[in-house]
Parts: structure tokens; sequence; C-alpha cells
């Protein structure tokens, strides 16, 4: 028995070791073995299959991902310097000293896809060797942490076509432990053993339950019920990835938004599996008896603690179909400054997941080391009744797209995203306050309770 543990232990730590250059297998799948796959994929797809990853580390952050052909018709594609603490996850400042959000702040942005893409150059992404057409063809290379286990990433080639950008290549790969162990104990400053931290970010430790302390987050300075608008039997609409994800949604009979209350017994989604792919035979569910009955939304200023900015946050409320009452909680953004957009172009607009300081679904890399996730003040939960965080996973939430309209930008588009984006679930037109008529209510480090209300359709 001795023995035994002893070789256990042996094994588990043996996972965790470091180096300055690392062999790394990717695994690769065949047309056939991933037919449930959604993303756009080329003509080339599976052409220029064949690739090993060398990680070679340039300093305690920074690393070149180098993906070597096994191959003579295969390019070497180097993805150069990419700074991987911002792509670990870290807890913004304001969260880092209560127990609650530190918890949520960690296992939301490890378990929320982040996806960076870069751009082919000589400082970027390196291409060389193989029969020549990818040095000539490749427009986009991407790395995802993929919304699972830590270390269960993969790649992403794409090249241009008439229809736009089209993957020939991906690949999955376990981003060495050890290493994420110590960058994500740089970023935190946490032991990556205590509170279960390792089990948290390794095998998903549910923390529902766990009380969100707003004022912790935000100082409100102003606050009001707004002209709010959910329409049960608007057509549900599709763009974007959402096209894509038909394939892996089973919806039958949802056409209008209150369909997915109505039928919510028959609406499941793929699961999204290690080491980050769709399965069709794993259905997932939903709690979206939840959003039974839409009650109101609340509109507020408040100054965030992260960086002292004033900020909006929206409130929606809900009266669940057995009467829980449940509250989505959407705040740390401008919307002001929120993008302009007809309503079929809704992907374009902010399109984020849920947690606190965590980055978009996808952004090219660029844009993610001038924001990193740590100096972001934005979060959204789904709360309950006493202000405890709702496992919105469980219920099938991802987040919120939100934009204003292009005809009147006073109106803000609200969407609601399934479970793996798969689907829009709710749209919700809010009328934001105009600056002469705003009403505030006195302000408090914890925002007063306004008694929901149906509000009237925007016009």
């Amino acid at each position: 028995m001795a023995a035994g543990m002893l070789a256990g232990a042996g094994w588990f730590f043996s996972r965790y070791v470091t180096g300055d250059e690392i062999d790394v297998a990717v695994r690769e799948l065949a047309p056939l073995e991933y037919g449930e796959d959604p993303a756009g994929r080329s003509t080339h797809y599976s052409q220029y299959n064949g690739r090993r990853l060398r990680l070679v580390k340039r300093d305690e952050r920074r690393f070149d991902f180098v993906f070597e052909p096994l191959e003579p018709h295969v390019a070497r594609v180097a993805i150069k310097n990419v700074d991987v603490s911002l792509m670990t996850p870290g807890l913004p400042a304001y969260a880092a000293e209560d127990a609650g959000l530190r918890r949520i702040a960690l296992t939301d942005r490890e378990w929320n896809r982040q996806q960076v893409s870069f751009f082919p150059g000589a400082d970027a992404v390196e291409v060389t060797g193989g029969d020549g057409w990818e040095a000539e063809n490749l427009a986009m290379a991407a790395l995802a942490k993929n919304c699972l286990n830590a270390g269960l990433w993969e790649v992403l080639l794409s090249h241009k076509t008439p229809a736009g950008k089209r993957m020939y290549y991906q690949g999955w790969f376990t981003f060495p432990m050890g290493e994420y162990k110590r960058l994500w104990e740089q970023n935190t400053g946490l032991s990556y053993w205590e509170d279960l931290n390792f089990y948290r970010m390794e095998h998903w430790l549910d923390p529902a339950g766990n009380q969100i302390s707003l004022g912790k987050l935000r100082e409100v300075v102003s606050e009001q019920l707004v002209a709010a608008a959910f329409d049960p039997d608007e057509p549900v609409r599709f763009g974007g990835e959402q096209v894509r994800k038909r394939r892996t949604t089973q919806a039958p009979g949802v056409r209008v938004w209150g369909d997915f209350v109505k039928r919510r017994d028959t609406v499941r989604f793929a699961t999204f599996t290690p080491p980050g792919y769709y399965d069709t035979g794993i259905p997932w569910g939903n709690d979206y008896g939840r959003l039974a009955e839409f009650t109101g939304c609340v509109h507020r200023r408040v100054k965030s603690r992260l960086n002292g900015a004033q900020l909006d946050e929206l409130e929606l409320s809900y009266t669940g179909a057995g009467g829980e009452q449940t509250r989505i909680v959407i705040g740390g953004l401008e919307l002001a400054a929120a993008p302009v957009l007809p309503r079929d172009e809704y992907p374009a607009g902010y399109y984020l997941p849920m947690g606190i300081g965590v980055p978009p679904f996808y952004q090219d890399y660029a844009e993610l080391t001038a924001n990193p996730p740590a100096d972001s003040p934005y979060y959204s939960f789904v709360l309950d009744s006493a202000g405890r965080w709702v496992d919105h996973h469980a219920m099938a939430i991802d987040g919120p797209v939100i934009h204003r309209d292009d005809r009147d930008p006073k109106l803000v588009h609200l969407y609601l995203l399934s479970y793996e984006r798969h689907q829009l679930i709710a749209h919700y037109e809010i009328r934001l306050p105009s600056g002469d008529s705003a009403t505030a209510v006195e302000a408090t480090s914890e925002a007063k309770t306004v008694a929901p209300q149906t509000a009237s359709p925007a016009e």
C-alpha cells in the first residue's frame, strides 16, 4: 500500500515539471471522426495534418509555440513571443480579498473559452517549409484556451476564401501543467494547492451558492427602473457562430424567444468535452424555467472599485416557473461606447462570458495585450434572491451580447447566449435613461432593492 501511494504521488507531481523547451503531442481528428464540428472548415481541411508542438520558453511569461511538421509537405508554423500569463487565470485586485469573489473569478476564468488570433508576420507568426501553400495562404493562426480542465488548448489555422476565412487545420494539445501552475501562482499570488484550487481548475468544483458581494466590486452612484421590453413572440435570431452551431443544437419546435422556456424540457445542446470538441451523444440540458417571467430591468451608474471609473450596470429580474426569484447582473461596461449595429449584426457587439475580469471569447493578440483581463472592471453573474451565485453553466447561459440600435443609439439590445453559445435564447430592448430625465435614487455601497415591475415596451 505504501509503495502504491508513493507511486501515485510520484505520478501526480510528475505532471507539474517545467522546462525551457518541451515537446508536446498534438491530437488531430479526421473529418469523419468529428462530424459535429461547427467550425467553418476549408476544403483543404486535414490535408496539412501531421504536426507536433515544441514549446520554447523565452522568459517567465512568454513562449514560442512552434508547430513542427511530421510530413514533408506540411509547413513549420511558429506563433512567437506569446504572453501566456494573459491566457492563464488571474485575479482583478477587487476580487482578491473576498473568498466568494475569488472562487468565482478563478473558476469562470478557467471555464470560459478564450480564443486569441495572431496574424502572419515576422514578429508574430512565421511560416516556413512545406510545399509552399501554407506560406502563401495562411491568413490567421489562433490559440484557444478551452472552457474545460486546465491546460486543454487547441490551435487553429485558417486561410482566406471568397466566402471569408476558413479553417484548414485544427489540433488539440495540453499546455504543460508545471508551467500552467507556475503562471497561475504568479498571476494570483495564491498557492495552487490551497483551498482546492488545483481541483477547481483541473476538474470543476462547482462554486454555486457562494455569496456575491457586489459592494466590493463597485459603489452605486445612481439607479432607476428603465423601460425594458421582452417579446416572447419575436422570432429567434441567428448570426455568426449560431448559424454554424445549428447542427449542435436540439430545439424541436423552437421558433420564438418564448419557446425556450415553454419547450425547455426538449431543448438540448451538444456537450463540450475534453480535449475540446462537441459531442452530440452527450446532451446538455438547461434550467430556463428560472427565466419564466421577465419582471423588469434596473440601470445603475456605478463607480468601479478596481479603477474608479464610472460605468454602467444592468440588472434583469425574473420570477421562475417555481416562483423563485432570479437576477442577472451585468456591469463594469460603458454602454454609451457599445457598438452601434443593425440587429442582424449582433455578433460584432460586446460578446462576453460571465465572470469577473474575464476577456471576450474571441479577440486578437493586440487587443489582449492592450487590455489585460486583470485590469478589466467587467463582471456578470446569475444570482438567486439571496445574492448567491447560480451556476450559469448548469443553467445553460454563457453570457451577454450587447449593442446599441443603429437607428436609435439610446436603445440597447441585450441578448443572452446559451451554453457554449449554440443559440441566442432571449432578446431585450432597454431604453437607456437620458441625462436630463434620469431619476436617481440615493446611492449606497450596495444597490437598494427596487421592486421589479413589467416595463412598457421601448418604442
